[in-house]
């Protein structure tokens, strides 16, 4: 009897049968009609910008979700059809949706997709769980398998509060196990860096091919050298893996300006109480603003361990460098001394010297431009055509996605 890692070897070995083109598809349908699964749509994050571009090559797709506030979305998003699973009618689901993570495999498994063409999951949290129609392909795009569960879950516990920390190890077994068995599910793995491929890979046993998401570039530019600022910046969520304490703590030790921008605000207030009077903690900014801070820094400071990582490149696309931990999402989008310098320990002591090296070495000088066009190639443009390679292989044609998406 084969054992499940056979399995997988042997399905992947058969991909080639699995990628016919579907008989709807065949059947010729102008427009096929496309569910986008999305783990819950409570904000405007990576995730939901994908989702954006997903929609505008399936104009007409519907949106299935488990949690949704309508008023935390984009007008795109808010115009389509948005359909909540059974968690979604849940009491407060749209701010108690992590509470309710156990009962999201099950409410999945309930959707009906019966006369679907086409399945997009988008996986960060539990998403790719559905039962597509025997003839539909599902194809996954994986921002990351759910870090509680898997890399990071003694992170998240360690940090949760006490009921959190008590269930968790009494639910996280059964969520993996389901995890793992909905990824046979998927006809298509998407990644969106290598880093989240080898995850994919470790956890689930599944090849996947890489299409980074899209970046709005097109909406920062680098500004004249005279305007710019002498301070270093910071900028995300204030969560423990974005490590914003390894950067308080560097930035005490070099007495160095560092501008942080993000929230939440009592993230902010605890890493205030920590900071010296070089550190000033700007909260959450309007865009307009948080694209001047990012034109106008000697360099962005990333000292976490990210998926893929959007913020890097609207920097280098405002003209600016990057000093980051040579790991995770940052290894395909930051090339060392070149657009900015990658660093290898993620301790303060590591990332004090990087800090050094990026002055002694000059590199604040690196070529606006040169950074411009660097963070171009991870415009919306470059995902449409990966993800359209993909579906094309899954006998979805190149003219009819054209089509849609005028």
């Amino acid at each position: 009897m084969l054992d499940s890692r056979a399995l997988v070897s042997l399905d992947d070995r058969l991909r080639g049968d699995r990628t016919q083109v579907p008989a709807r598809v065949q059947r010729g349908r102008a427009k096929p009609r496309v569910a986008i699964i999305h783990y819950w749509l409570v904000g405007m994050r990576g995730g939901e910008r994908v989702l954006e571009a997903l929609l505008r090559m399936f104009p007409e797709a519907d949106i299935f979700t488990h949690a949704y506030d309508p008023d935390a979305v984009s007008p795109l998003i808010r115009s389509k059809n948005v359909q909540t699973t059974s968690v979604g009618k849940l009491p407060f689901a749209s701010k108690l949706y992590q509470k309710y993570l156990p009962l999201m495999p099950r409410a999945l498994e309930e959707i009906d997709l019966t006369g679907y063409d086409l399945v997009l999951s988008s996986e960060s949290g539990p998403a790719k769980g559905v039962i597509a129609p025997p003839d539909a392909p599902h194809i996954c795009y994986c921002h990351s398998p759910m870090r509680y569960l898997w890399d990071q879950y003694h992170v998240y516990r360690d940090g949760a509060g006490m009921v959190t920390r008590t269930m968790m190890p009494r639910l996280a077994h059964s969520l993996r196990q389901w995890d793992v068995s909905s990824a046979a599910r998927v006809d298509r793995f998407v990644a969106n860096s290598n880093h989240v491929e080898a995850r994919i890979n470790k956890y689930w046993r599944r090849e996947a091919t890489v299409v980074h998401p899209p970046v709005a570039v097109e909406e920062f530019a680098p500004i004249a050298p005279e305007d710019r600022g002498g301070f270093y910046l910071w900028v995300g969520e204030l969560a423990a893996y974005k490590r914003p304490d390894l950067a308080i703590e560097a930035f005490n030790r070099l007495d160095k300006p560092l501008f942080v921008i993000g929230g939440p605000i009592g993230a902010e207030r605890a890493l205030a109480a920590e900071a010296n009077d070089n550190i000033r903690f700007l909260g959450k900014l309007p865009f307009a603003k948080l694209k001047a801070y990012m034109a106008s820094c000697k360099a962005l400071i990333f000292p976490g361990e990210e998926d893929f990582g959007i913020v890097p490149v609207e920097v280098m696309a405002s003209g600016r460098p990057v000093i980051a931990l040579g790991r995770g999402g940052a290894l395909d989008t930051v090339i060392d001394r070149q657009t900015g310098l990658l660093f290898d320990d993620p301790s303060v002591d590591g990332l004090v010297a990087a800090v050094e090296a990026f002055e002694r070495e000059g590199l604040e000088h690196l070529d606006p431009q040169a950074l411009g066009r660097h963070a171009a190639q991870f415009d919306e443009s470059a995902f449409r055509r990966g993800m359209e390679s993909v579906l094309r292989e899954h006998g979805l044609r190149l003219p009819t996605l054209q089509a849609q998406s005028v």
